[in-house]
Order: structure tokens, then sequence, then C-alpha cells
């Protein structure tokens, strides 16, 4: 197929939009509106789509569909806070509809909002009992607060015979098309950053709820998009089995990943010169909370203080600082889950007290700097650690991210490399800290970091360069791994720069 020619999905939606305004040109009906205004939006015309759902709702502000819509246009293009907004006037005016409660409860979960994202979830499961989506959402945050046992009876409704669906593509141009493989359980890798839906053509795959007797949709490359290896084994093993049904190329081998967890990585990479690795082991929380849990931290080799953290969680969440035995049992009683991670406390502060945690990603086989978070507090992520209101923190980030071996070090730099050679991963990530000497403080390496572009404030227009050189790493891997003719590698490169354009 030749640049000039278009992709046939494409030219027939265009000739649907045709047909609309053709029709709306001899009579005015707000279900044609708002069909225009859904396909302005699946042909990536969003910017059009968006003025048109405002002019529908301004002559109909309480119509369900064009408020749903609407939201889901919103959310599509990343403006989340107005998606939340109009899908709670969705269910302001139409509380006994679940679609309004679910497409609201998944923004809420998305935003780390449990309690409100489970409120309507539930109200959407008294609405209609048997609706997937709200069994997949409520299993994901029970997932969250431990509770597996429950969040599995959700997944087994929501995935039972619904373990393959399609996202929409916006491209002009034959796409690429991809087998995105995820977890029930969470615990996947974020794609929506690179995975262009206007290039990529894109089938989702529940791994573990996959029926093994079912056709694969076609595909030219799979995505193993699970990367939690302590939360996702089942689903990882699921997608072992499922790659040696195909000979399409594979990004993120199920077997690499699953070998990434935080036990395992402690174990096989302390060995590696100028790593320290925590020690790390996992106790029932039985034995934590007993009277004499300390005895028997003290006779694994632990000291105070240690961590403890609940397995599968990320971003902080069931993660504490114990400073002493008489805090053991109390703190190993508030986290979730029937076993806990007992994990060797680093100390990763400089001179001046603060704790420093950095992240690289490794693309490919290369690493790129991503960032660097500074704060007074021992749990450092970005989006908590004093980088906003302190101008010399950002201006410490900037100096990482322009020249990362003058700041780390050769000795460091070297640590790092072989900690991604060893990973053996297509895409991840390693958070670390230093030492005094140099060596590298490894917090924790594997699959499931997260690249976010910065927001739109002025004072992260340092960090752009960096992520944008990530994102166009990660798109140019995917694009190298596909397997396919020269001339269809041309057109994608083709697609790439006009994007990018």
């Amino acid at each position: 197929m030749s640049n000039a020619e278009k992709w046939a999905p494409r030219a027939e939606r265009e000739a649907r939009l045709r047909y609309l305004e053709q029709q709306l040109g001899r009579f005015a009906s707000i279900e044609i509106e708002i069909e225009r205004a859904v396909t302005l939006d699946a042909l990536g015309r969003r910017v059009e789509a968006q003025k048109a759902f405002i002019e529908i709702l301004l002559k109909a502000p309480t119509h369900f569909t064009a408020l749903n819509e609407f939201g889901n246009c919103l959310a599509g293009m990343g403006s989340i806070t107005a998606a939340l907004r109009v899908y709670s006037e969705a269910v302001t005016h139409h509380p006994t509809n679940p679609t309004g409660h679910i497409n609201l409860a998944n923004l809420l979960l998305h935003g780390g909002d449990l309690t409100g994202a489970r409120k309507h979830y539930e109200i959407a499961l008294r609405l209609n009992p048997g609706h997937p989506q709200a069994h997949q959402g409520l299993g994901a945050i029970l997932t969250q607060l431990g509770d597996h046992a429950s969040a599995k009876s959700h997944f087994k409704i929501a995935f039972g015979n619904r373990f393959i669906s399609s996202l929409p593509y916006r491209g002009t141009k034959r796409p690429i098309a991809l087998l995105l493989l995820v977890s029930s359980a969470g615990g996947n890798i974020p794609t929506a950053s690179f995975l262009d839906d206007r290039l990529f053509m894109t089938s989702v795959v529940v791994a573990d709820f996959l029926d093994p007797s079912v056709p694969l949709p076609a595909h030219q490359l799979i995505f193993n998009a699970i990367g939690d290896a302590d939360l996702c084994a089942p689903a990882l093993e699921a997608a072992a089995r499922l790659i040696k049904r195909t000979s399409a190329p594979v990004i993120n081998d199920p077997a690499a990943v699953i070998k990434t967890g935080r036990m395992s990585n402690a174990q096989r990479f302390h060995t590696l010169p100028s790593v320290v690795t925590p020690r790390t082991i996992e106790l029932p929380r039985a034995v934590l909370i007993d009277l004499d849990a300390a005895t028997a931290i003290y006779d694994h080799g632990f000291v105070f203080p240690l961590l403890l953290r609940s397995p599968g969680f990320h971003t902080g969440h069931n993660f504490v600082l114990v400073e002493s035995a008489a805090d053991l049992a109390s703190t190993a009683a508030s986290l979730p889950g029937e076993n806990l991670l007992v994990i060797e406390y680093l100390a990763a502060r400089g001179p001046d007290g603060n704790a420093r945690k950095y992240r690289v990603m490794t693309i490919g086989g290369r690493i790129y700097p991503l960032h660097l978070a500074v704060s007074q507090r021992w749990k450092v992520h970005y989006f908590t650690a004093d980088m906003a209101n302190q101008e010399h923190h950002r201006l410490e980030e900037a100096a990482f991210l322009n020249n990362m071996p003058a700041v780390l070090g050769s000795k460091a730099v070297a640590a790092l490399e072989r900690i991604a050679d060893a990973l053996g991963l297509d895409y991840g990530g390693i958070d670390f800290g230093l030492s005094a000497t140099g060596d590298v403080l490894l917090f924790e390496a594997n699959a499931t970091m997260v690249v976010n572009p910065p927001d739109a404030n002025e004072d992260w227009n340092y960090r752009r360069p960096a992520v944008s050189k990530i994102l166009d790493a990660i798109r140019t891997m995917i694009v190298r791994k596909t397997e396919s003719s020269a001339q269809c590698l041309s057109d994608v490169s083709d697609n790439i720069m006009k994007i990018r354009a």
C-alpha cells in the first residue's frame, strides 16, 4: 500500500462524517450531531469534536449520551479534570444509568481516589449486578486494598469471557497491529504516553483469563505490559504460554519480567560491582505481629530501623519505616496481605540531610535519566518530593538530566549499565540512591516504572527534553522490534514523522 493511499477503515469513517454533515444540512437531529462529534473524535480531530460537543450541550445540557461521549473525548485528550466534571454532570442528571457511574469511577480510580471510585462502582453494580466494567474496577480497588480473594471473584465476572478487547485507532495509514498483554490484578506498565493510537491498532489481552482455545487477534508485535513480578506471577506465567503460540517479536519477555521481584533482585544483583542491594525476605504477617516478632527479625540478620512492605503495591502505598522493635507488631498489623516483605533500610541522605532518589529508564538496552527527587522524608516519590517549591532542587535535577555521568560518576553509571544488562528488559526502570562512596543503592528495578510527561507549568520546562528523548527511544525500540517488510517500516517511519510534526 503506497503512502498516498488511505487506510480503508479511516476512509469509511470520513465517508460517514460527510454523510452525517449532509443529513444535518437537511434537518436538525441531536442524535446525528452526537454521532458527528464522536466520529470527529475517532478521526483524531479532537479540537473540532470538543467544539461540537459544547455546541450540543448548550442546546441539551442534560443529554446523557452527549455528556458521556464528551467525557470520553476529554478523557482521551488527557483533560482529566474537565472529564470528571462532565461525568459528574451525567451522574447527577441520570443517577440510574450505570455507565455514567462507571466512567466517573474509572477516572477517580486513575487519580487514586479509591473511596470515591468504589462508591460509584458499587452503585453501578446495584443498578446492573453483572456489569463487567464495574466488576473489573471494583476488583482493581480490592487488589490495591490487599483483598485479593474478593478481587478475584470480581475479575472472574469481568473477564470470564471478555478477555480480549480493542482500542480505537485514529491513524491515516495502515497501522502496526499490536497485541498488548495485561494482568487482571493490575501491576501493568502505563503505555498511553507512547502507544500512539495514530500508529498502533491495539488488541488488549487479559493474559491470566485468556482461553487458550481462542485464536489470538491478528498482530505483528506483542507488548507484554505485565510488569509487577510480585503481584502478577500467574499472569506472567500465562503470558509466557501465550507467546509460544506466535512467532511475532515480543517486547519485555515474561521470562525476564518474572525475575524482577524485590526479593529476586536483591539476591541476583548483590554480587554486581558497586551495587548495594537491601537484604529482603518475605514473612507471614502473623509472625510479624507476634510478641516474639523482633526475635524472628534478629534471627534473619536484620537491625532497626527497617522497612515493611505489602507486596504488589507502588508509589509508597503500604510501605513503612519501622524505627524500633517496639513498633514492629503494630505496624505489621496495619498493613494488608498475608505476607509482608521485610527490607533492609538503605540510607540515601546526602551531606545536606536530604534523601535523594534517582530514576533512569532502560530502553532497548540503553540508559536514560528520567528524574531526581529530593526530599526531607525517607520515602521519596517524585510527586511528594520537595521539588516544586525548591528551585535549587530543580537545578540539581536539571544537572542530572543534562549530564548524568558528571553527576553520578563513572562508577555508578557502570553499575547501572550492569543492572540494566542483568534485567534483560526492553522497557524498564531503575530507582536508586548513591552512597557516600559513589555506589548505587538499589531500591527497585523492574518494568512498572512510569514515564509521565511534566505538566504545563513552565518550571518543568527543563525536564521536557529528557522525557521526549525517552518517549522517542521507546517508539524507536518498538518499531525496530516489529517484524515487517522494509516498505512497511518506511510507512511507519513516515507516520511517526508526521505525528511528531
